[in-house]
């Protein structure tokens, strides 16, 4: 608990120092235009990287199984437990 408090105190200072320098390069330097520019370029990179790795995600990971398969499984294994029950019923029977 104490060390999730210790991490969350450290990303609030480390936001407000970040936000505080970039409001100093964009209004008090003269370099405004270029982090603005770098700023701009790097919000558009964000996005189109994610939209691509969407893109990836959905051309390489495989299709589901179709809902048929999945219920003929289904059935094959509840059949398969239905029947060791009934090996069991059948045993316990015998003992008696």
């Amino acid at each position: 608990m104490y060390r999730d408090k210790a991490i969350g105190i450290a990303l609030l200072v480390l936001s407000a120092l970040v936000i505080v320098a970039y409001a100093w390069l964009v209004f008090l330097t003269k370099y405004s235009i270029v982090v603005l520019k770098a700023t701009a370029f790097l919000a558009v990179a964000a996005v189109f990287g994610i939209l691509g790795w969407v893109g990836y995600a959905l051309a390489t990971t495989p299709p589901p199984k179709p809902i048929e398969e999945i219920e003929k499984e289904v059935e094959q294994a509840l059949r398969e437990i239905e029947r060791q029950m009934q090996e069991q019923d059948k045993g316990q029977a015998q003992q008696q």
